[in-house]
């Protein structure tokens, strides 16, 4: 592993609000379906670092290309897809992850840092928030959550023996592509708004019948999902609908299975509006 980087894995999860100056690379967006193209970002050169999130879960929009931000380091949030997929860390300056989805239980963050960014924090940073004061504490400049911790490692483990995150990116594109062409053989039954090319391969949000979805038809699907013990398929509250996740604890087999009963539900609708 390169070496200017180092490794911290026991911050705690905080709210702290500092004050800084944002610069938006590009509008907001009526909706929120794609990763607009690069070269129409407006990037500003003497910028402090380029933040953006990997893979957003409420609207299943992932980040398939590193944007070429001329030197200006790039922080990167890979909460939901860290370990899905393999990753240049030389293209970053730092890179966040909290344990919940794919590493392990909340309470926990994995943070990568280059080495040339712990120094000079921000005089607004606390202290113990600091990344140089973690790094020369070993990372346990405050009480670390011990359990969580020995759950990564344990999913460390389980993920190096399973054959490493190439066997984890295999394993996250075949699942995707599995529940996609259900979505997209369905003749509109299922629908997913997101442009293709930022699909996510993690979070996968369904509307029924159309764009907007229709609540009756997808509260069904839930019902009967759940009672075949398929649960937390609902959507995210601020979009309604459907939503699947395909994190990595989510096997193959498991993928099929759904696969399987969205198929099935498909036909026993279309069965009865016949």
């Amino acid at each position: 592993m390169n070496s200017v980087y180092k490794y911290y894995g026991c911050f705690k999860y905080l709210c702290v609000v500092f004050l800084v100056k944002v610069n938006r690379v590009f509008p907001p967006l009526d909706t929120y379906n794609t990763v607009p193209d690069f070269d129409k970002w407006t990037l500003d050169p003497e910028a402090s670092y380029v933040y953006y999130c990997a893979n957003e879960t409420v609207h299943g929009v992932e980040f398939n290309d590193i944007p070429d931000t001329k030197g200006v380091p790039i922080v990167a949030d890979m909460s939901s897809n860290i370990l899905t997929r393999r990753v240049d860390i030389s293209k970053y300056g730092v890179i966040y992850a909290g344990a919940q989805k794919n590493m392990g239980c909340s309470g926990v963050t994995l943070v990568i840092i280059r080495e040339d960014l712990l120094a000079s924090p921000s005089p607004l940073c606390p202290t113990f928030m600091e990344y140089k004061t973690q790094a020369a504490n070993q990372s346990i400049y405050n009480t670390p959550p011990v359990w969580n911790i020995y759950v990564m490692g344990e999913v460390f483990r389980w993920v190096q023996n399973s054959g490493g995150v190439p066997a984890m990116e295999k394993m996250s594109e075949k699942k995707s592509k599995i529940i996609y062409e259900v979505i997209d053989n369905s003749k509109g039954f299922y629908w997913n708004p997101v442009d293709k090319k930022s699909r996510s391969r993690i979070n996968v949000p369904v509307r029924m019948t159309g764009p907007d979805g229709n609540q009756e038809i997808e509260a069904l699907f839930l019902q009967q999902a759940e009672a075949k013990g398929m649960l937390s398929l609902k959507g995210h509250r601020s979009v309604g609908g459907l939503r699947i996740s395909l994190f990595n604890a989510i096997s193959v087999e498991d993928t099929i299975t759904l696969r399987d009963f969205m198929i099935q539900f498909r036909e026993d609708q279309l069965d009865i509006t016949n």
